[in-house]
């Protein structure tokens, strides 16, 4: 029996493909542009130490609580009009946050800033899924779209120090206006639309239960990181755990659910979310705590850790590459196993990383680790797409990225606390000769601190605290790296076994239509 090959996609669509990709862009160099900016907008707005962290925290708590629901709206009104509502929310957003007087101001900025960005991503990725429907294709520009998120991360600080170096600190926001302006003239010339011709009734109950269950897991999950597991972080945790399971009953229940969880039974869906969250769980985890030996322990300024870490996105695209030339001719179950198994090899090889070690050792340690990420990425966001029905396009991407979201939050809190512990726990067991309680005790704290406390002592001090610190920073770091590559090693196992029914095959032959 033959099958009827899916048409392929025109010029036009790649062009579409090309607009599709500078929210996508956009959005993750939101997340990473704020870490550049933050001291000047201390210095200039005075936040109180509660305010600072909702400036930077507001934005991935708005777009985690809202993507599923936008995804399921999307489907309905139509997902180039949900793109076009998302890049003016998010583009009126940027120029209030640019010119922010307040440091409230600039939070109700940045939460709008969340609305957008809840709208861009699973219009983006469901938009994708429509326009490409040759696999083969679909899956390039779905690494294409990868490739342009993670990029952006680290192209995120690179350009947000050029911009703070000539202008003032909303300069970072108002970059995003452009490009918003650009999308909103051009998407609608080159992109069709694309809705779910029988929706059915918008579900609000599920709607406000996938808020209420988001918010408090992400919210839980930071709270543990900066606090440790408190009684606020346990109560918020078990909130969420418990608005889920309200939110499963009510799309197994209801007539027009805003996502089938049925899909979950699928091995190509459910696979897929988890290795997506664990990847991102590994390289959220350790990206924050490698900029920071980059910066403090081997001592270069910001600009230059974001100038290094370029290498990385170039492995990065490698792995799009790599998964994009073999998923035709090997079964996804090897390619995402493989892809995690690379990243881990990366994680092992961070982990042998000392203060002697020179920055290109840790850099090409972790290009094999982002080549990995690539591979993984691009082959289970792909899946994701291909494996729900395409009128629920728009809320099965929302899924994957609040997965992205989950797994971000815990790597951040899981191995941000595991390095955290060790480090604290090493200085303290380590006094150093002629050092003041007080300044011990605030040293301990971090080793961002310990240098802080350094420069204020003397010569033959100085050098025994950084050392000690640098060391202690590293051991933790060392830890960190060989627990995420036990769970990327782990991951690779489970999609190994849970993808193993699934073939390129039965993937290319997944109705569109």
């Amino acid at each position: 029996m033959t099958t009827t090959p899916f048409p392929r996609a025109t010029a036009r669509d790649w062009l579409g493909m090309a607009v599709l990709v500078l929210p996508a862009l956009l959005a993750s160099m939101d997340l990473s542009v704020l870490f550049m900016a933050s001291p000047w907008i201390s210095a200039d707005l005075a936040p109180t130490a509660s305010q600072h962290l909702w400036i930077m925290d507001i934005y991935g708590f708005v777009m985690a609580g809202l993507l599923i629901t936008m995804g399921s709206i999307g489907d309905r009104i139509g997902r180039r009009k949900l793109l076009l509502i998302g890049a003016l929310a998010f583009g009126a957003a940027s120029v209030i946050a640019a010119h922010s007087t307040s440091a409230e101001i600039l939070i109700a900025a940045r939460a709008l800033l969340g609305l957008g960005g809840a709208t861009l991503a699973p219009s983006t990725l469901s938009l994708i899924r429509g326009m490409f429907q040759d696999e083969n294709q679909r899956r390039t520009a779905v690494g294409i779209w990868t490739g342009a998120f993670t990029g952006g991360m680290a192209v995120g600080p690179i350009v947000g120090g050029l911009l703070l170096e000539r202008f003032g600190w909303g300069s970072v926001f108002l970059i995003n206006v452009p490009v918003m302006v650009l999308l909103l003239i051009v998407a609608p010339i080159i992109i069709r639309e694309q809705r779910d011709s029988a929706p059915g009734r918008f579900d609000l109950l599920g709607a406000l239960l996938s808020l209420a269950a988001v918010l408090p897991i992400v919210y839980g999950v930071k709270r543990a990181a900066e606090d440790g597991l408190d009684g606020t972080a346990i109560a918020s945790l078990a909130a969420g755990i418990v608005f889920a399971g309200l939110f499963v009953l009510r799309q197994l229940n209801a007539r027009s659910p805003m996502i089938d969880v049925r899909l979950f039974a699928r091995p190509s869906f459910s696979g897929s979310i988890v290795a997506n969250l664990i990847i991102t769980f590994a390289t959220a985890g350790m990206g924050l705590l490698t900029m920071t030996f980059i910066q403090i322990v081997l001592g270069y300024t910001p600009f230059a850790a974001a100038l290094w870490a370029l290498p990385a996105v170039g492995g990065s695209i490698a792995g799009v590459t790599v998964a994009s030339i073999l998923a035709p001719k090997i079964c996804p179950a090897m390619l995402v196993a493989a892809g995690l198994l690379a990243a881990a090899a990366g994680f092992a090889v961070v982990s042998t990383v000392t203060p002697d070690s020179g920055v290109g050792h840790l850099i090409a340690a972790y290009t094999v680790l982002t080549l990995g990420v690539g591979m993984t990425a691009t082959m289970v966001t792909s899946l994701v797409l291909t494996t729900a029905p395409p009128e629920k396009a728009g809320a099965a991407s929302a899924l994957a990225e609040t997965s992205n979201e989950l797994g971000g939050a815990l790597g951040i809190a899981v191995l941000g606390t595991l390095a955290a512990s060790i480090y604290r726990g090493t200085m303290q067991h380590a006094a150093v000769p002629g050092l003041e309680s007080a300044a011990a005790q605030a040293a301990n704290d971090t080793v961002g601190a310990a240098v802080a406390v350094a420069e204020h002592l003397p010569r033959e001090v100085a050098p025994l605290l950084l050392r000690q610190a640098f060391d202690a920073y590293s051991s933790g770091f060392t830890v960190a790296a060989i627990a995420g590559a036990a769970v990327l090693a782990g991951a690779a196992a489970f999609t190994g076994i849970a993808l193993r029914s699934v073939t390129s095959q039965q993937v290319a032959e997944t109705p569109t239509r």
